[in-house]
Order: structure tokens, then sequence, then C-alpha cells
């Protein structure tokens, strides 16, 4: 494995570094202040300058307007923005698009995939399921229901127009000869999914959401489902770190064939990309903490002296750095395992479990540490870093928190010989 970055990864830091250079934490009110969400919308001009600059098209194909790039590359940029806490879902659409890119219908990833990668659409996942703890995919379920027709070439079932999925006794009959032999239309299955998906981020904003859900057979599969769809609604929620997530109910939702995605392992590598660069927020989030720290130490004295110098401070940060660079180290050995397929004793999923096992405890202990040794001004409502607390605490139960990727890392240990 080489730790060292490729030129192209270089230029993706380096341009995430200028487009994030002018955010500010503290540009919507402090969670703490507010009973709600902070706002009701994503950071739109930031979207719109990292559309600019390349960065959501950055894992594209060169084909969809992208330049091709991996997770690593991807896990960089998330880490920039974790240090400034940016309020965009660079991390979702960007690892639904690379799910659509690998595993989905052709002509829609045609359709979408531009089209993210100059900032007009937003996607987002529900990977929570209903309570957070259970498999997501178990949440909702996905059954045919029949055939409907639909005329050669149309795109309407892509743009979540409702006309190819609005239950028509026409279409969703089962009548094939009827939806193959018309004008030249032609037939495709209607998938019903039936659920709720909880906490999914920025659900009222996204034009598409990514849904696993299960068939009757068991198989996990991952449906797109547009926003304003018939059958679907969205309650809102929010997260602990201030932002609107939402409740995303399913009651008899249509969609068709090309926008369900039954590939086998589709939905396991894209929870596997959501894992990945939720480690890399956390190591973001956990270096511009410990820089904060250093900052207000270096100056706060005590006694005559910055509390810096101080054995026991000194000895905490320490040991802050030392889960950081061990952060660091698990984020990129998983990431590379995903974006090249590197052999190990065990599947990629046990680095990711790894990953997150040090991400989770990792962020919360940089973020307890410098809460303690900032005292009452980690509290602070005008300073910042309760913000990054809030937003550590989420990062900290995204996707599982330790305990539940020790469970998973143990199970994979067991089913594995290591000899």
């Amino acid at each position: 494995m080489d730790f060292n970055f490729t030129e192209e990864q270089q230029a993706a830091v380096e341009a995430a570094r200028a487009v994030f250079s002018g955010v500010v934490p503290d540009a919507v009110p402090s969670p703490a202040l507010v009973p709600g969400a902070v706002a009701e919308d994503i950071d739109r001009p930031l979207w719109a300058a990292l559309a600019a600059g390349d960065l959501l098209s950055l894992t594209l194909s060169p084909e969809h307007g992208g330049a091709g790039l991996d997770l690593i590359a991807l896990c960089l940029v998330l880490r920039e923005s974790a240090k400034v806490l940016a309020r965009v879902p660079v991390l979702e659409t960007c690892t639904v698009a690379m799910a659509i890119q690998r595993y989905g219908d052709e002509a829609l990833a045609a359709e979408l995939l531009p089209a993210v990668g100059r900032g007009e659409l937003v996607l987002t996942v529900g990977a929570n399921g209903r309570s957070g703890h259970d498999p997501a995919e178990l949440a909702v379920t996905a059954r045919p229901d029949g055939v409907t027709a639909r005329p050669d070439g149309d795109a309407s079932g892509a743009a979540g127009d409702a006309s190819g999925a609005d239950g028509d006794a026409s279409g969703a009959d089962g009548d094939a000869s009827r939806a193959d032999g018309d004008g030249g239309n032609s037939s495709e299955t209607v998938w019903v999914l039936d659920g709720v998906q909880s906490a999914v981020p920025w659900a009222q904003t996204a034009n598409w959401i990514a849904v696993p859900a299960h068939t009757g057979e068991g198989r996990a599969v991952l449906a797109l489902v547009s926003r304003g769809q018939d059958g679907v609604t969205i309650a809102e929620q929010v997260s602990t770190s201030g932002e609107l997530f939402g409740e995303v109910r399913l009651d008899a939702v249509r969609i068709g064939r090309r926008e369900l995605i039954d590939a086998a392992g589709a939905w396991e590598w894209l929870h596997a990309l959501l894992t990945t660069g939720t480690c890399a927020l956390a190591l973001g989030l956990g270096e511009a903490v410990l820089a904060m720290t250093s900052q207000y130490t270096g100056k706060r004295e005590q006694f005559g002296f910055p509390v810096a110098t101080f054995q026991s401070v000194a000895v905490q940060t320490a040991d802050r750095y030392i889960d950081l660079r061990a952060m660091e180290v698990t984020l990129w050995q998983a990431a590379w395992r995903i974006a090249t397929g590197g052999s190990g004793a065990l599947p990629p999923a046990g680095d990711v479990a790894v990953a997150k096992i040090w991400a989770s405890d990792g962020v919360r202990r940089v973020v307890q540490t410098a809460q303690h040794l900032h005292g009452g001004f980690g509290a602070d409502t005008d300073y910042p870093l309760h913000r990054f607390h809030a937003w550590g605490k989420q990062i900290e139960l995204s996707l599982g928190p330790a305990a539940a990727h020790e469970e998973a890392l143990g199970n994979l240990l067991a089913a594995h010989s290591l000899d």
C-alpha cells in the first residue's frame, strides 16, 4: 500500500481548500440557540462553488463530465469540508452518484450524472433504516407489480414524472400484450416500495433519494426515488448537529425498472463508501479541533505560563494526536481497499469496520478533551467549539457507533480463518 497521493488527488485537495477557505462555521444560528433546524436548506452558494470547481464531478467518469478519480480523492475533499463544518451533502451526493455510475442503468446515469456534476441535482440516501440499529434495507420492502407501457426512449420515469409510475391500471394489470404491442411502446416492470427511512440528511432539499430495500427473496436492492413522487412523504427531523434531516415514508411508491438497482453487492458497496466517507469527516473535524485547542492552550496562561506547557495538558493533547494518526491510517487503508480492490486477510468490510471504530471513538475523545482544556469557553455559544462538539457527536453515531462496528468486525473474524 502506498500512502503517497497522486498529483490529481493533491490537486483536488488544493481546489477544496480554496473553495472552503471562505466558509465559517458561524454562518448559521447555533444549534444550542434554536429549537429546530439551523437552516431550511443547504449552503447553496457553497454548493455552486463546489460545482464550479469541478469537485462535485470529481469521481464521475469523463463520459459524464467528471475527472474519473476514486474514493481516496473524495475522502480528501470530505476531510477539508469537515474542518469548516461545510453544510453541503458532498458525501451523500457523490457516493450515490458513484453507485449509479457503477451499478445503475446506463441511460439513467447519462441523464442524471452530468447534472449532478454541474450542481443542478442534489442526491441523498436513507442509510439509517427506521431506528438506526437494524440494517437499513430491512426498513423498506420492494416488490414487482406487473408491467407498465412506456414509449421507447421516454425519460419521464428518470425525471421523477409520476406518469411512469402513477398506478394506471393499464400499466399495472400485468397484461404484457397491451404493454408491448402498442405503437412502438415497450414494457418495464413496476416496483412498489413501502416502508420508512429515518434521519435522511437534507431529504427536503434533495432531488433524488436512494433508498435501500429488500425483496421477497431477501435480496438487498437500491431504489432511486424522486422527492416529489406520489406516495413519498417527508417529516421533519433535526440532527444532533442542528441540520435538517427527514423521515422519509414510502406508501406504495411505484418506480420503473431502471430506477431500481438490483445488482449483487450494490447497496453494500454504497454503504461502505458512506461509512468510509464518514471516517474522513471525523478526521477533518478532529484535526480542526486539535488545532483550535493548540492555539487556545498556547495563549491561555495560568500562574504566568501558557497552559500548553503543563505536563497534564501536553499528555492529553499528545494522546489525541495519536488518535488522529490512527484515524488517518485506518481511513486510507479502507479507502485504498475499496478504490483498488487490494487483497487482505479480511474482505474490505473489515478495514471499513476498523476505520469506523477509530473514527467514532477518536473523534469523541478529541472533542471531549478539547472541551475540557478550553474550560468554560468550550460551552460558549459565541465560540465555535460547541458546534464542532455537536457535529462530532453526529459523525460518531452516523452509520453506527464504534460498538456496532466492533460486532461486525468480530463476525468477520469468526467467518474468516486468518491462518
